[in-house]
Formats: structure tokens, sequence, C-alpha cells
């Protein structure tokens, strides 16, 4: 019998002027960019999150403190494969993930296919099984000022 389970993760981060804004392991021009140990890519941190809880392996933080030099600018695809391995190390294959990004700016919709395309390499699972959505907060708390950006992540994993 195949074991199921799903996991749900969430990060936040706050935006500062004239830092680098990654999401999704893509690159998006825009005036502001998460302020981060790594690159600040909540959308990928929100996926490890899900991945991990999934399999009860903790958190993030647990796996790549950002009190560790280590993971200083590190390119956050490179912790999603790091996640993903360690759940094929316990026996646990992923079935799909589903994504959300909350921000008010920029618009992410001309970027969420190379954000699905990143997502799916980096776990080595079909395109299919990967969804990213975006959405406001109609101007409504810290998204909606443009203060930071948050992201959600479900994931369902498999044991056979």
């Amino acid at each position: 019998m195949d074991t199921i389970r799903i996991g749900h993760g969430y990060d936040v981060h706050a935006l500062a002027a004239g830092l680098r804004l990654r999401l999704g392991g893509v690159d998006i021009a825009h005036g502001k960019g998460c302020v981060a140990h790594s690159d600040g890519d909540v959308l990928v941190h929100a996926l490890c999150d899900a991945l991990l809880g999934a399999a009860a392996l903790g958190d993030i933080g647990k796996h790549f403190p950002d009190s560790d030099p280590a993971y200083k600018g590190i390119d956050s695809l490179v912790l999603l494969r790091e996640v993903t391995a360690l759940l094929a190390r316990h026996g646990y294959s992923i079935g799909n993930v589903d994504t959300t990004l909350i921000l008010q700016r920029p618009k992410v919709g001309p970027f969420v296919g190379a954000m699905r395309e990143a997502l799916a390499g980096a776990m080595g699972i079909d395109l299919e099984c990967v969804s990213v959505k975006a959405t406001t907060t109609e101007h409504l708390g810290f998204t909606g000022r443009e203060e930071g950006v948050a992201a959600h992540a479900v994931a369902l994993i498999y044991r056979r």
C-alpha cells in the first residue's frame, strides 16, 4: 500500500530597494528585492518547507540555517534539489506541488511558465505536477503596501 502525505509551507521576506528579486527560481526585474541571507526566493523556501513538512523532517531553517555562511546568497533551487534528494533517501517521491505568491507588484504572470519549469527541473518531476499562482492583497497589509512578499506551498509526497 502507498503512503501518501501532504505538507504546507509558508515564507515571507521584506522587500528593499536595490536588491535582486528572485521568485520561483527566476530573476525578475523590479526596483525592490528580498532581504535575506540566501537569495530570498520565498516561493522556493515555502516549497521546501512543504516538502520537508510532508515527510516530518523539520523545516528549511533546520537543514539550511541562516547562521551558516555556506548558505549566504545561495540559489534556493540548490536547496530545493537537496530537499528532493533528502526525501528520496527517506523513500519518498513527489506527487505534485501547488504554490501561491502573494505580492502587489510586480505582476508575475509572464514569469509563471519559467518558474514552473525551474521548480520542476529542480525536483526532477513533470511540469504538469507543478502549479504556480499569484495574487495580490488589493493593497492591504504588508504585501499590499509593497513592504514584503509572501508565499504558500502545498506538496503531496508518497512512498510505495
